[in-house]
């Protein structure tokens, strides 16, 4: 990070079928080894899948599921005195979404289903009724925040 000049955040172009910037980002999170088309099309054959599966907009299905999954506090270990606290912070916009993102990635790649589109698909659906393994990450996030409220004065 450079001491004198700010970072210019540098906008993310809209995907091509939704001109959605989150969808953008999802897919470049989910791509591995440079292979973007591959990624896409795991993407959008999910929307696909649940589309067929619900009669709902895949792209709302997805917005709900992504909103459901942000974090909305987190917890830093911060060092005092030779101890160790988990001291609970909020979480910036740009984490939020990373974090959801990297769940919902994560925890589809885990699942049972055969194919990678599939696994996306009901892990979307599941984190938009506010069930899944995703969403019980979240609330883990925010049941160990709640715990260590005490130590909120320990913020920086």
């Amino acid at each position: 990070m450079p001491r004198r000049k700010q970072l210019q955040r540098r906008e993310r172009p809209p995907d091509s079928v939704y001109g959605d910037t989150m969808v953008t980002l999802f897919i470049s999170n989910l791509m591995q080894r440079g292979k973007k088309s591959i990624a896409e099309r795991i993407f959008y054959t999910a929307l696909e899948i649940i589309e067929k599966k619900t009669n709902q907009k895949g792209l709302e299905v997805f917005h709900k599921a992504m909103v459901n999954v942000k974090p909305v506090l987190e917890v830093k270990s911060r060092r005092v005195g030779g101890a160790t606290y988990q001291v609970p912070v909020e979480v910036r916009p740009g984490r939020r979404n990373a974090l959801a993102i990297r769940w919902l990635i994560g925890f589809s790649r885990s699942r049972n289903e055969h194919s990678l589109a599939e696994k996306l698909a009901s892990e979307f659906l599941a984190a938009s009724k506010n069930e899944g393994a995703s969403i019980k990450k979240r609330e883990d996030t925010h049941r160990m925040a709640e715990a260590n409220k005490a130590f909120a004065h320990f913020r920086w």
